[in-house]
């Protein structure tokens, strides 16, 4: 060939492909625009009629409840004898109101109140700035009351005649009719402090800094005796943060915390102790000793004769119910249960008036309701069975001997997550469907449990708010019906459901993916995978709600396809499904990639070649482990707050879903141990002052990137604790939206642009 030629049609290329990429570039403000309108704090106005989240008044006779509309927010009253909603009040006359009373102007459109009664057909009640205020809709007045605030470190007996408060690490009562003050237990020191508790964040300045104060104490009805916990930090250890967030300092201050890792003995402990206030005895309950993530809950009977509750030893592997005898210290253990993996400890329990209690159990292999004997602790009868998911006991008619319950995966040929209401009788005869509708339902029982609100919706299925009649077991009023217009304006596409067979190749797992607005089947498009690990939850939205105020829309904004999945291992099925993740979390995402693949095999728009993954805490751990499980199937992923090496986490998590005690699989599935694996582009994210999932993973996670020679990018928001980054948008959301862009997609994002949050 002509060497001039060829230089000639090389020249005349150059500009032609410099055209096509400025075709093909598809990132300009409107982009970024379009993301955000999908944020949380922008859209949560644009919905209207969401839902009905109902406060009852006078045990069923009406309810009340706002929703935002086209003329703004507005507040409704619903009578359960007409059947009839309407509008409570015009928020125009309570702000002109709230304005020649304070001065202050409030938008009419969007009032920052708490509408919470009504009386007497004229007066209405509601809370504003941490005051209780009434509208004397006839006088046409206000006026308030300021709330007064409770005092934390001191609890009134039932019959008023004790108060019971701390001093010196002791539990005190005083006579509040005498004014005399009694020390009821004598041993208190700090660190073995009685009467007290462990928040979660009770962060000390400095190695010996105070922690914030914390009082607890349970008074039986009687008002004769005190149940209560000493908190033992003798021999736990701390975690450390420094705080470089005061501007006015030059130098970070030391925050330090207590907090145990898996399989640690050094952590903070509780110690049971039950007071006789008339003896003034102490009878401490050692065998009860728990660390303080498991804790231990007794509740009172009636007549003050005996406590009962569930002792879940460390390790999540069983669970007791059982009796403290209030008089002799003795413990009556009912019922227990264990497992080889982990027990389920979300309860649902009732004691009967008959001497006969409901408890939930999975040792069928599903979650189900049971009927025991008090006394003997047997068994009488299932009161549900089959292979479905019983998720909660929402009431309990005595009267009638009906069980209201809700549960999911009973209905053929419907999503297993759907939540469905059903009644039952406690023999276990005639179990009803009373929320027919294949959707997923959110129900607000009334008090006295003679109605009930349903909010049923799926991801592609706008909510339905309606009051279903118990004793009929229908419904008998529509309240509301969500309005998306303004989302179809936008051209706004349901997100869509899909199934996939999981890495055991007979399970059908379930998931979603989202389209953005400007969605052409003609052209490929990159995927984003949002995930969260965990048997305690499952990811994938099953309401309208979820679906649209969640992380997947926003980002799939920019261009991209954002997938969901719920692999094999996490909640909502049944115990074999759940067991698949025990000591063997790290696996998670390997049902995810053959979700996305067999996904792409018929929706031929998505790009496996450009597949990436983000996630936060549990997920940023997900989003770590994929980068290095799959590392040629993950292109990019964005890991922000994760706890990267499950041995540096807090206990109970991984104790209960990742095994105890503490195995080698902890080790060959941390991301650090891994870390020589990477071959994508991976953004690691944490925040500076984070007390729930510490930053020093993270660090650790990087000095082995480092070490392994591998090109990583990461971003500590100094500041911020664990919560950044979420639904509502913030400054990581576009970092994060960006490095999708620049890495995933091949487009230069713009710099500097500011997200416009809350408009």
């Amino acid at each position: 060939m002509n060497p001039r030629r060829l230089s000639l049609e090389v020249f005349c290329l150059i500009p032609v492909l410099f055209l096509h990429h400025l075709v093909q570039a598809q990132i300009t403000e409107d982009t970024y625009r379009r993301a955000e309108y999908f944020l949380t704090s922008n859209l949560e106005k644009e919905v209207y009629h969401l839902e009905v989240i109902p406060n009852w008044q006078s045990g069923s006779e009406s309810f009340l409840h706002s929703a935002y509309t086209a003329e703004g927010r507005k507040f409704y009253l619903t009578k359960t004898r007409t059947l009839k909603t309407e509008e409570a009040f015009d928020p125009s006359e309570l702000s002109q109101l709230i304005f020649e009373k304070t001065e202050e102007k409030l938008d009419p459109r969007d009032l920052p109140i708490q509408f919470n009664s009504t009386r007497n057909g004229h007066i209405i009640g509601f809370r504003w700035r941490n005051q209780d205020w009434t509208w004397n809709t006839k006088e046409n007045s206000i006026s308030s009351i300021p709330l007064n605030p409770r005092n934390g470190m001191e609890s009134f007996s039932p019959d008023r005649k004790w108060k019971a408060f701390t001093r010196n690490y002791n539990l005190y009562v005083q006579n509040l009719q005498t004014g005399e003050e009694i020390q009821l237990s004598k041993s208190g020191k700090k660190d073995f402090e009685y009467a007290s508790s462990y928040g979660w964040s009770d962060l000390m300045e400095g190695e010996n800094g105070a922690r914030p104060p914390r009082f607890t104490v349970n008074w039986s009805p009687d008002s004769k005796k005190i149940f209560t916990q000493i908190v033992d930090f003798r021999l736990a250890e701390k975690m450390y943060l420094l705080d470089f967030s005061k501007e006015e300092k030059f130098r970070p201050d030391l925050l330090s915390y207590y907090r145990g890792s898996p399989g640690d003995s050094t952590v903070v402990k509780y110690i049971p102790v039950l007071f006789d206030v008339e003896s003034q005895t102490e009878q401490t309950l050692p065998q009860l000793t728990s660390p303080h993530f498991i804790g231990i809950n007794l509740r009172w009977s009636p007549d003050s004769q005996s406590l009962t509750g569930f002792f879940l030893p460390r390790g999540f592997k069983e669970f007791h119910l059982i009796e403290l005898n209030a008089q002799t210290g003795d413990i009556r253990n009912i019922y227990s249960e264990s497992s080889l993996t982990h027990v389920n400890r979300d309860f649902q329990f009732r004691r009967l008036e008959n001497g006969q209690f409901i408890l939930n159990s999975e040792k069928s292999g599903w979650n189900q309701l049971y009927l025991f004997d008090w006394s003997s602790g047997k068994e009488i009868h299932p009161i549900t069975n089959g292979e479905f998911v019983v998720n909660e006991i929402t009431f309990w008619d005595e009267e009638n001997g009906l069980l209201y319950f809700e549960a999911s995966g009973r209905e053929p040929g419907r999503n297993p997550y759907f939540n469905h209401l059903y009644r039952v009788n406690l023999d276990g005869t005639d179990l009803r469907l009373l929320t027919p509708e294949n959707a997923h339902h959110e129900i607000y029982f009334s008090p006295d449990g003679k109605f009930a609100v349903d909010n049923f919706s799926s991801p592609n299925q706008p909510t339905k708010s309606v009051l279903i009649d118990i004793s009929e077991g229908k419904q008998v009023h529509k309240i509301s019906e969500a309005d998306i217009i303004n989302l179809t304006s936008r051209g706004y596409k349901f997100p869509v459901p899909f199934t996939a067979k999981a890495k055991d190749q007979k399970t059908e797992i379930h998931g979603l993916y989202f389209l953005p607005t400007t969605f052409d089947p003609k052209k490929k498009y990159p995927v984003i995978d949002y995930t969260y690990t965990g048997p305690h939850t499952s990811t994938v939205p099953k309401s309208f709600k979820s679906a649209l105020f969640g992380h997947q829309q926003a980002t799939s904004e920019l261009g991209f396809v954002v997938v969901t999945v719920d692999g094999l291992g996490g909640f909502g099925r049944s115990k074999a499904f759940a067991d698949v993740s025990y000591t063997n979390l790290g696996d998670g995402t390997t049902d995810h990639v053959l979700a996305i693949t067999q996904l792409a095999s018929k929706e031929k728009f998505l790009d496996l070649n450009r597949v990436g993954i983000f996630g936060h805490s549990a997920g940023g751990y997900d989003a770590g482990r994929a980068m290095l499980l799959h590392p040629d199937f993950y292109k990019v992923g964005v890991a922000s707050a994760g706890d990267h090496d499950f041995r540096m986490e807090k206990a109970w998590w991984p104790e209960m879903y990742m095994g105890y005690p503490v195995g080698d699989y902890y080790h060959e599935q941390s991301n650090i141990t891994n870390a020589k694996n990477l071959k994508g582009h991976l953004l690691l994210a944490h925040g500076g002052i984070d007390e729930n999932v510490n930053p020093s993973a993270t660090f650790k996670f990087a000095e082995e990137l480092i070490k392994a020679g591998k090109d990583f990018d990461l971003f500590i928001w100094p500041s911020r604790n664990h919560s950044f980054g979420r639904p509502p948008g913030d400054y990581f959301t576009k970092k994060r939206w960006d490095y999708f862009i620049e890495h995933l997609m091949g487009e230069k994002p713009i710099r500097h642009y500011q997200l416009q949050l809350g408009q």
